[in-house]
């Protein structure tokens, strides 16, 4: 039996191309992609599309003396802050992200999930979303 995940399609890009293989696996579980649209040193915010295959989620994470905005392309995601129960996340969502909250965000287990991802300051990266916590979203 052949099991195909939803919002196939992401993955050859829908309105950005996909970019590459993300260099930053150390701070990912699975596979994401990573296309940087305006470089940091350009502006002071940094703006990529960032792609994830199905059950790929980042680790916990904050962004200190700056903020992210997340804007959801396609596929189905979530997100969640530390002490609140997580988001699920469809094309057209958007999540601003204010200074030092700690949150995580990634794809669901059957599906592709992208967005454009504006950051700004400096991030820090937490510990993982372990499968076992990620499994009961």
């Amino acid at each position: 039996m052949i099991i195909i995940a939803k919002y196939e399609e992401i993955k050859e890009g829908i309105i950005f191309p996909k970019g590459n293989k993300n260099k930053m696996f150390d701070y990912f579980i699975g596979q994401s992609y990573l296309n940087r649209l305006v470089e940091k040193e350009i502006s002071d915010v940094s703006v990529s599309n960032v792609t994830f295959e199905p059950g790929c989620r980042n680790n916990w994470h904050k962004h200190n003396d700056g903020y992210q905005i997340l804007l959801v392309t396609g596929g189905e995601g979530w997100y969640q802050e530390e002490g609140k129960e997580a988001r699920l996340l469809k094309a057209g969502d958007i999540v601003v992200i204010a200074d030092g909250v700690k949150h995580w965000h990634g794809a669901t287990k059957d599906s592709w999930f992208a967005h454009i991802a504006i950051n700004k300051g400096e991030m820090e990266w937490l510990e993982e979303v372990d499968d076992t916590y990620y499994e009961a979203r």
